[in-house]
């Protein structure tokens, strides 16, 4: 099986059909996401013959990782490559247990499901600088979830990005001007996991932005995993951020951060907002109170979030992701919200968890890769052309001779 710039070619083995022709496809999203607490599997239901917004979200898991999983993971972004070699097929068999989960609690059996869609736990992201290409390592090895489960399996989404000269992320802005786009309206889908990150949706695809804002969850979770000695992975409803105040010059300092400043398309990461900040923030600023620094990080992301959004004066915000959980950050998004008369809703009034978002967004570009249909949005990540995304592992099939 080759891989052509118009999809894949070759002759597919055979295999029992997962449903009778002409019906639906089943999909199974999979997303561990910067923040690194647990793996989404969404079970999602897409019509062979599309209008896309008929897909239908079937069943939603969450799988937490243990507190030692987490641990190696800040442990692998730090570059242990023994670690990170060995975690790459341990993640592979935990994303493999949840869609087993998923299948049993939902009734189907890997037949029924067309293919699974990984994006897999980011490790290292590099995007591309001037003339300099950029790479990215996404693990959870792909034929272990296809061996375990007999599913065909698609991971490495972001690398046909890059090659073709784009940043490699964001990708589930096709997913949102598909589900979202409303003739007429400019809509912000805002996703505030460990890095924030928005797609700007309008009528033309063409016409679609998106980009990584900045720290979402990443650098107050890293805070509080320092002050609590590894006890505590994020601050609960933000109390602890509210029970302090923001210092001026430290978040002036860090609103300075040239990222800020950038134009899209543009991505980051942990690298840039993560450990090795918090490191330094505690290292030069040891007269502030542990509350202080919180609150400040929480307003950081609550700050830049506004900005990043309201030069696009969208008519309705779409909140996603683990962050919508933190009250006192939503509080302070809310009231900087609140005076540009914009609305703000979450995701599940549109019948999407907000756990589920991006897991559910991956099955419908695993969709995509499954009828050799681009996924990526030049406008959005900076590609030279449109490109069918990840790589096919196929599950195990008895050899007929």
């Amino acid at each position: 099986m080759s891989r052509t710039k118009a999809g894949i070619s070759g002759t597919l083995p055979e295999r029992k059909p997962p449903h009778p022709a002409g019906m639906i496809t089943r999909i199974i999203g999979l997303m561990s996401g910067t923040s690194h607490d647990g793996v989404d599997a969404a079970l999602v239901e897409i019509p062979l013959n599309p209008p896309l917004i008929n897909i239908k979200l079937i069943r939603h898991l969450h799988i937490p990782y243990s507190k030692q999983l987490r641990d190696e993971i800040r442990m692998a972004f730090n570059g242990n490559t023994e670690l990170i070699c060995r975690l790459n097929f341990k993640l592979g068999d935990i994303f493999a247990k949840a869609v087993l989960s998923l299948l049993k609690d939902t009734g189907f059996t890997s037949n029924d499901i067309n293919a699974i869609a990984s994006h897999g736990q980011t490790i290292h992201h590099i995007p591309p600088s001037g003339k300099k290409p950029g790479s990215t390592l996404q693990i959870g090895e792909a034929s272990v979830i296809a061996e375990q489960t007999g599913i065909l399996t698609i991971s490495d989404f972001r690398t046909a990005d890059m090659a073709a000269g784009g940043q490699g992320a964001p990708l589930v802005p096709m997913a949102d001007y598909l589900l979202f786009k409303e003739s007429g309206k400019v809509k912000a889908v805002l996703n505030i996991g460990g890095i924030a990150n928005v797609t700007i949706v309008r009528d033309k695809m063409d016409d679609t932005i998106a980009f990584d804002i900045g720290p979402g969850n990443s650098l107050i979770d890293e805070a509080m995993l320092l002050i609590s000695a590894g006890n505590k992975s994020y601050d609960k409803d933000g109390a602890f951020a509210k029970s302090g105040r923001p210092a001026p010059k430290l978040l002036n300092e860090l609103l300075s951060h040239p990222y800020f400043k950038k134009k899209p398309p543009k991505s980051t990461g942990r690298e840039t907002f993560g450990a090795g900040m918090i490191k330094d923030i505690f290292k030069t600023c040891k007269k502030y109170e542990h509350q202080v620094i919180v609150s400040t990080l929480t307003h950081l992301t609550a700050i830049t979030v506004h900005d990043a959004i309201i030069k696009f004066q969208p008519d309705e915000i779409i909140l996603t992701g683990g962050g919508v959980k933190n009250k006192f950050l939503m509080e302070l998004i809310n009231e900087n919200f609140k005076k540009d008369s914009i609305t703000l809703r979450k995701v599940s009034t549109y019948g999407i968890p907000l756990q589920a978002k991006e897991a559910f967004s991956f099955a419908v570009l695993g969709y995509l890769t499954l009828n050799n249909k681009p996924g990526n949005i030049p406008s959005v990540t900076g590609a030279r052309h449109r490109v069918v995304l990840g790589k096919i592992s196929l599950p195990n099939i008895p050899a007929i001779i």
